[in-house]
């Protein structure tokens, strides 16, 4: 609507009457502007409360799933407290500090812990269960040496020896830095049973190597023991040949304690005691110790030395009989009228992919030689060619050489008989690499 001025208006009222109209105006717009802002406002909240709602009832359902999920925990904690609780091995948790935090029932009943120290686990410390029960959890515990490791402890008590074997596993946390154990598991078993089993059998053991002992020697010597007693009786008899009888005489005592000493060797256990011996020298009264199965049985034999500087570390009594085994096994394959010859050399052979000197002692025979399905297994105890002999002696000489840090080998020889050879380090090659 227009405001038309009446003409007698002066014109200070025309202007305050145009200052008023824009005023309302003004004033009007703004307030247009201010309920649409709270209508804005009031819309905002409306939705704020809505999420509020929804916030509340997803934080409403999350709790309910907590307390499910800490339900199920429990559950669980339970149900592996039950299961600990009834395994038939003791387990004992530490943590970090070294604190016990749980003990089973069995760990106390292994370690004999009354409930004065065991009924409460947070309070017994490690030291107190070792000397309570005297097995020495404390070193299984430190042992920092590997992740995991079983040692034994024997206990004794009023019931007499246990036996209690203790594994340590320990749990890394990945995310630690320190690279510490976040745990440690201590897990006890009773391993009496088995120690009792393994001594049972250990004696049985025993008890059927004297057996068997007794069988070779009863076998193997009752044939002998008859021979030298008819000597005995021919030297008292026969003043004309009783070199000839004392010479069989004395072949048959050498062969008998070969026999036993094969017998005791193959059984016998233990390190053995080596020196610094010339080889030459020791090999030599080998060789004439044995000369009268030679003698009886009309075979050569000699021995050549090519180096008789050689030094080995040695047995003399093992040695001697390993050459009183090589050459009695040459002597029984080799006629009347054929020869054994033992040679001392030294060698340079590849020894660890380096060539070395090695000294060497090869016996070859005019023999029969070895039969090429037997090579292979002649070696191997009980084995016997002619199946006359209790398959002991080159099982021995074997044995025997592997202790000296040497070896044996057998080949045929080239025109007739076999070879048998012994390879032993050099003294030097000993002191080098030791």
């Amino acid at each position: 609507m227009e405001i038309v001025a009446s003409p007698d208006w002066s014109e200070g009222e025309k202007n305050e009457s145009q200052m008023q109209a824009r005023g309302a105006a003004l004033l009007a717009s703004e307030f247009s502007e201010f309920i649409a802002a709270a209508a804005r406002l009031e819309n905002s909240y409306r939705k704020l409360q809505q999420e509020v709602s929804e916030l509340g009832l997803e934080l409403s359902e999350r709790n309910a799933a907590l307390n499910t999920s800490l339900a199920e925990i429990e559950r669980m904690r339970l149900a592996l407290e039950q299961i600990v609780d009834s395994m038939p091995c003791g387990v004992l948790v530490l943590e970090r500090d070294g604190q016990i935090s749980m003990i089973n029932p069995e760990s106390k009943r292994l370690l004999g812990l009354d409930q004065a120290v065991s009924g409460d686990a947070s309070k017994a410390t490690l030291r107190q269960i070792s000397m309570q029960s005297g097995v020495n959890l404390e070193s299984a515990y430190e042992d920092v040496s590997r992740v995991e490791g079983e040692q034994e402890f024997c206990v004794r008590g009023v019931e007499g020896k246990r036996w209690i074997a203790v594994r340590n596993r320990k749990l890394f946390n990945t995310s630690d830095a320190s690279g510490a154990p976040d745990k440690s598991i201590l897990i006890l078993r009773d391993i009496t049973a088995q120690k009792r089993a393994e001594e049972e059998r250990e004696a049985g053991r025993k008890a059927m190597a004297i057996a068997e002992i007794s069988s070779i020697l009863a076998h193997e010597i009752r044939n002998p023991l008859a021979s030298l007693e008819l000597f005995a009786e021919l030297i008292e008899q026969d003043d004309e040949r009783r070199d000839e009888w004392i010479s069989n005489l004395r072949a048959g005592i050498r062969s008998l304690s070969g026999t036993v000493n094969n017998v005791l060797s193959f059984h016998g256990s233990g390190p053995m005691a080596l020196e610094p011996v010339s080889l030459a020298t020791l090999i030599d009264g080998a060789i004439r110790f044995v000369r009268p199965l030679a003698d009886q049985a009309e075979v050569s034999l000699e021995f050549v030395v090519e180096d008789d500087q050689a030094r080995v570390m040695a047995n003399q009594s093992a040695l001697q009989q390993v050459v009183l085994n090589v050459v009695s096994n040459a002597i029984r394959h080799t006629p009347a009228g054929g020869s054994v010859t033992a040679t001392l050399r030294v060698e340079k052979n590849k020894l660890g992919g380096e060539s070395r000197d090695e000294v060497m002692v090869e016996f070859s025979d005019t023999g029969c030689g070895i039969q090429p399905e037997q090579i292979e297994h002649i070696f191997e105890p009980g084995f016997s060619g002619s199946g006359d002999t209790t398959g002991l002696g080159l099982a021995v000489c074997k044995q025997i050489m592997k202790q000296h840090g040497g070896r044996i080998s057998a080949t045929n020889g080239v025109d007739a008989g076999a070879s048998f050879t012994l390879y032993f380090p050099s003294l030097e090659l000993e002191l080098a690499t030791a």
